[in-house]
């Protein structure tokens, strides 16, 4: 299937629906090669304009889905919510009799709740393995050379149980940078895909805003409301994206 993209910001965005996306990752799991899926947002646009390397990381991904209202505006691409699209890799997954993997969130609690919701929604999916991962905080450099010992643990874990598809949640740009430079050790892995605070919100411990919130683009209204915390972040993903396209523009 021949994929068109747009380019925001200097990151291609993949323009597809969701069921042509359903189609390409169903072709990625039969393919002999590897590929990456990866949600570009605007928070995560204005963070690569100033990381080159997250730039790069974010363009060699082999999906990259529109996963935000003020990107869809401004690219005309269809939005596709990472959370929505996990499941969707789940449901593909528990139909061709495909394996995944659960890394990150950092808490045990969290990963094995996400676990058990997503049998109780998939009963025949293939989960063979939960971890709850290393813990990168923000001020971690990239490459992770400094993480070689903690990964080999992890990449261990992994490869012992040969998932053909594993998710990510490590956080915006950590878990993109991550497989970026892991994916090609883990060589039974067919789909690699960042996935955020999907596992919070599948395991029910962060709720979403509700449908019509986030059907008229004001889903970053409610995390603001629920998570005062995310000032900065909202702050980023609304105003500084919208001048930075005003700017790129001009």
């Amino acid at each position: 299937m021949i994929m068109n993209t747009k380019n925001v910001l200097g990151i291609k965005i993949s323009n597809v629906e969701l069921h042509e996306a359903n189609e390409i990752a169903r072709q990625f799991l039969y393919s002999t090669n590897q590929h990456k899926i990866f949600t570009p947002n605007p928070e995560m646009l204005v963070k690569a304009h100033k990381d080159e390397y997250f730039k790069t990381v974010l363009n060699a991904g082999d999906l990259n889905l529109c996963d935000g209202f003020g990107l869809r505006v401004f690219s005309g691409v269809p939005r596709i919510p990472g959370v929505d699209f996990m499941l969707e890799l789940c449901a593909l997954a528990e139909k061709e009799n495909k394996s995944i993997y659960l890394l990150g969130s950092g808490s045990d609690e969290v990963i094995k709740q996400c676990a058990e919701a997503l049998n109780k929604k998939f009963v025949h999916l293939k989960i063979v393995g939960l971890d709850r991962g290393p813990i990168i905080t923000e001020n971690d450099k990239f490459p992770m050379s400094n993480f070689q010992s903690a990964e080999d643990g992890v990449l261990q874990k992994i490869n012992a149980t040969h998932p053909d598809i594993l998710f990510v949640a490590f956080g915006m740009g950590k878990q993109e940078k991550w497989i970026y430079e892991n994916l090609a050790k883990m060589l039974g892995v067919k789909i690699a895909m960042g996935v955020g605070g999907s596992f919070d919100y599948i395991a029910g411990t962060v709720p979403r805003a509700p449908l019509f919130l986030r059907k008229i683009g004001l889903e970053w209204m409610y995390r603001l409301f629920r998570q005062p915390c995310r000032l900065r972040r909202i702050f980023n993903a609304t105003f500084k994206f919208v001048y930075l396209i005003i700017c790129h523009r001009s």
